[in-house]
């Protein structure tokens, strides 16, 4: 009998030794699995909101982080703070990374075009905006070179040849109309409506402020533009289980048809 106990209460220990080990694999499983993913809320943090159960289903639980300017996601992301981020284009990050040497992310993949627009509460045409009028423009060298490169398309003004998206106010060769650009941080440009005769608005950020790029806007890029919307991820980490996972995710139909329903043309699928 009491070889037996004793029988019994070695299968215990073991059994109970298993559980836990087990246990603990298994939470090492789960963190193994979790992604944590930075992105402003409009409309980035939206479509990744449609992608968590899409995850759920290849067992890799999608954090969301939300951010409301252009940089910190990025710090964050290189600090490994995050896994990837999901808010800007690539020309965006190579300026970004050619300013922060330490910085070292890379383009995983794309996912949508946020085209930029033009937008006023003073006038209904471009072509109504006065003699020394002034536009608000992001103050970031990528988003205020492509508002530059917008405002060239528009007809208003005329930029140094072969500039491209790294314009600055000072690359402006022609301004027949004075204007006068008033460069600040993209995330505020919204709140420039009310004292300036236009604004050059990144879609996500007119968003927020309840503007509908394809009905406010007096001139928008068409679908034809390059910046398109990427997620970023250390480098060598592209490959990773969990990074594969979020691509087949967020280029699936489902993101496809949620794009197309809800932004209506204001947010653009780049797959």
């Amino acid at each position: 009998m009491k070889k037996v106990l004793a029988l019994i209460g070695t299968l215990l220990i073991a059994a109970m030794a298993f559980a836990g080990c087990g246990g603990e694999q298994q939470a090492a499983k789960t963190d193994s699995k979790t992604l944590k993913v930075g992105a402003t809320a409009v409309p980035h943090a939206e479509i990744l909101e449609i992608v968590k159960p899409l995850l759920e289903k290849d067992g890799v639980k999608l954090e969301i982080v939300e951010f409301n300017d252009y940089v910190q996601p990025n710090l964050a992301l290189n600090d490994k703070e995050l896994d990837a981020n999901f808010f800007q284009h690539e020309p965006y990050l190579v300026n970004f990374m050619e300013e922060h040497k330490e910085v070292k992310l890379k383009n995983a993949f794309g996912v949508h075009i946020e085209p930029m627009g033009v937008y006023s509460k003073k006038v209904k045409d471009l072509k109504e905006l006065k003699d020394g009028a002034a536009i608000a423009i992001p103050n970031d060298p990528t988003n205020g070179g492509r508002a530059l490169l917008l405002l060239q398309k528009a007809g208003l003004i005329t930029l140094k040849d072969g500039v491209k998206e790294k314009a600055t106010v000072q690359d402006v060769t022609g301004n027949p109309h004075n204007f006068k650009f008033q460069e600040v941080e993209a995330a505020q440009v919204p709140r420039t409506l009310d004292d300036v005769d236009a604004a050059v608005i990144n879609t996500n950020y007119a968003m927020q402020v309840n503007l509908v790029p394809t009905k406010d806007a007096l001139f928008m890029e068409d679908s034809t533009s390059p910046y398109v919307n990427i997620v970023a991820v250390r480098e060598g980490d592209e490959k990773r289980p969990e990074i594969q996972a979020l691509i087949k995710a967020l280029q699936s139909k489902e993101v496809k048809d949620f794009i197309n329903e809800k932004y209506k043309g204001a947010v653009v699928p780049a797959f």
